[in-house]
């Protein structure tokens, strides 16, 4: 038996307008699924930040203005929040932009 794994993204800056909500072509695995999910959290984190900025204030901007992926599958428990990796993600952009200061 085949699942569809499917990625649906929606605008944290619009939340709940199914207007700017969007689904990218079926995935084939659960891995790639969450490598496409890891890709738009962390090019929007890349866009975002500024020299100095806080993982606070990034990972801020990220939950007002960044696209929100999520994995839409019949299995349960999917191991991936796109807030939650943005959170991690913020806080380790953060530190080695600060160490390479």
């Amino acid at each position: 038996m085949t699942r569809t794994i499917r990625v649906r993204v929606a605008s944290n800056s619009s939340y709940m307008r199914d207007d700017d909500t969007f689904d990218l072509p079926p995935f084939g695995s659960l891995d790639a699924a969450i490598a496409e999910c890891k890709r738009i959290v962390d090019d929007y984190l890349a866009s975002a930040y500024e020299p100095g900025m806080s993982a606070e204030a990034l990972y801020r901007s990220y939950t007002m203005f960044g696209d929100d992926p999520y994995i839409i599958t019949d299995e349960e428990g999917v191991p991936f929040s796109a807030w939650e990796y943005a959170k991690a993600r913020a806080s380790e952009i953060s530190q080695e932009a600060s160490i390479s200061v």
